[in-house]
């Protein structure tokens, strides 16, 4: 059945548009330190610009710091400063053997800076969905226009596709209410 084709693709996509909100989401820096918040870094490795998790090996052993340590020595400085000019607002230090990533405390302005970056990448998957069933509704209108399916098929799809819709944007609050209650969490 064609409409069922055009729901399960309309459902993949907005699934897609959901993980990537949910890792978005991780790179948001909280009070706490966690690996994700690196993940939008790269560093030039042998002239290619290589994710920052992929160089070198990862660790959080306190709760307010973050260890990298480079599988090859010669990109530590590379690592330090990739590292400083991300937005994350982070003083990595050196000791010669690995970058030492303290977290800093959020200030109350920061914290409200974070939620508010927090809600717009809500509100940008939200509208990403809602272009997902705008186009799953119109490929159902064509499919109803050019006889492949009834106008009563082409109703209960739409129907179908905007219940998947509410689904997916009730899991997009979810994930932002979860990273807000973090953001504040002193």
């Amino acid at each position: 059945m064609p409409q069922e084709e055009v729901l399960n693709r309309a459902g993949q996509r907005m699934d897609a548009t959901v993980e990537d909100t949910r890792q978005k989401l991780a790179t948001v820096r909280t009070g706490r330190a966690t690996i994700g918040i690196l993940d939008g870094i790269t560093v030039e490795y042998y002239g290619t610009p290589t994710p920052l998790n992929q160089v070198a090996k990862l660790s959080v052993p306190e709760a307010n710091l973050i260890v990298a340590q480079p599988f090859d020595q010669s990109i530590l400085g590379d690592m330090e400063r990739a590292i400083m000019a991300s937005d994350l607002g982070l003083n990595p230090s050196n000791d010669g053997k690995l970058v030492r990533i303290p977290i800093p405390p959020l200030t109350e302005e920061r914290r409200k800076e974070l939620v508010k970056k927090v809600r717009q990448l809500g509100e940008d998957a939200k509208t990403a969905v809602r272009q997902i069933r705008r186009d799953a509704n119109e490929e159902l209108k064509k499919l109803e226009k050019d006889s492949a399916i009834s106008e009563d098929d082409s109703r209960r799809s739409q129907d179908e596709v905007q219940k998947v819709t509410d689904a997916h944007t009730k899991r997009i609050d979810e994930l932002v209410a979860n990273k807000e209650k973090e953001l504040t969490e002193i």
